[in-house]
């Protein structure tokens, strides 16, 4: 019970990380209708960024200063690129954004190397908050679990009870009525992008110093937050949440318990095969959970999908 206990704080903190890098990518397609394939470049721009202000300034600085810049960058990035773009569809969007994704991997190279930054969480909350089951859970995590909590709150009351939130869902539906009405839909469009990618590197701000400050952290999650928003629903916050949490705790469950897929399919019903001694069937039967606890978020997925083709809170189809 007690590990119980763990697991549920451990994926807590993995679903809340995962969901910040999560709601800028939302928050684009849901005003915008455009999926980012560089936001995760995004959020590893706001790693290096605060990794560089941490060395003059500390962290703390480093935690406002790098989202604003990446905010910048990608509010450059839709003016200058992206609109060129937006009005030939979807596909040249992607191939942009891809295409941008490899560009920020080559110039954070090639201005910082391959080698991980010593990228360090601020001494301030270098301690233990509390201990359980002999295991210490760092006061870090804890402001993790916070500023996500925060992000959310924050995104949702603008959304749903301010007269911005309004024009921004307004401007994607109708832009000719928002436009008439005297608002500038393509500073609008500009604005939502850059805020979104500035959750980006609010996100990398915060996981840098615990997953690593390195050239390969944007493709280590950028699967996982496609994955993450097609769950919960392009475009949903609330769905985007869920999701995160659903993933952060099947892949902290499944890394600490060994459970065999042989004992799990003969609990239910599966006989042992009589061929077992085959290399395929044998390597199957004794696989763990713990083995392919990497490919379970996308077999969640494609089960979402099966049943509910747009998401579990979406309203547009997959």
């Amino acid at each position: 019970m007690e590990l119980f206990f763990v697991n549920i704080l451990d994926g807590l903190v993995t679903g809340l990380l995962l969901f910040m890098l999560c709601s800028g990518l939302t928050l684009i397609f849901s005003m915008m209708g455009v999926l980012n394939f560089a936001h995760a470049s995004f959020y590893m721009l706001g790693a290096y960024f605060a990794y560089k202000i941490s060395t003059y300034t500390g962290f703390w600085p480093g935690l406002v200063i790098a989202p604003v810049l990446v905010g910048i960058a990608g509010a450059l990035v839709e003016r200058y690129g992206l609109r060129r773009v937006h009005q030939y569809g979807h596909v040249p969007e992607l191939i942009f954004t891809f295409g941008l994704a490899l560009l920020i991997e080559e110039v954070v190279q090639f201005f910082f190397g391959k080698n991980q930054m010593a990228y360090d969480e601020p001494h301030i909350l270098d301690f233990t908050a509390f201990t359980i089951a002999g295991n210490a859970f760092p006061a870090y995590k804890v402001f993790m679990i916070f500023m996500a909590m925060a992000v959310f709150l924050v995104l949702l009351y603008i959304l749903t009870r301010t007269r911005v939130g309004m024009i921004i869902q307004a401007a994607l539906s109708y832009p000719n009525t928002v436009q008439n009405l005297g608002h500038n839909v393509p500073l609008v469009f500009m604005g939502v992008f850059g805020v979104g990618t500035a959750l980006a590197g609010l996100a990398g701000v915060i996981a840098g110093p615990v997953l690593g400050t390195f050239p390969g952290m944007a493709a280590v999650l950028g699967s996982i937050v496609f994955v993450t928003i097609v769950i919960g629903g392009l475009g949903s916050l609330w769905g985007a949440l869920v999701a995160s949490l659903l993933i952060g705790w099947l892949q902290t469950f499944a890394a600490s318990y060994n459970i065999v897929i042989g004992d799990v399919l003969m609990s239910i019903g599966f006989s042992k095969p009589v061929n077992i001694d085959d290399g395929a069937f044998r390597d199957l039967w004794t696989l763990t959970v713990s083995q392919i606890g990497p490919i379970l978020p996308f077999l969640l997925m494609v089960l979402v999908l099966a049943i509910r083709p747009q998401g579990l809170f979406g309203k547009r189809e997959t």
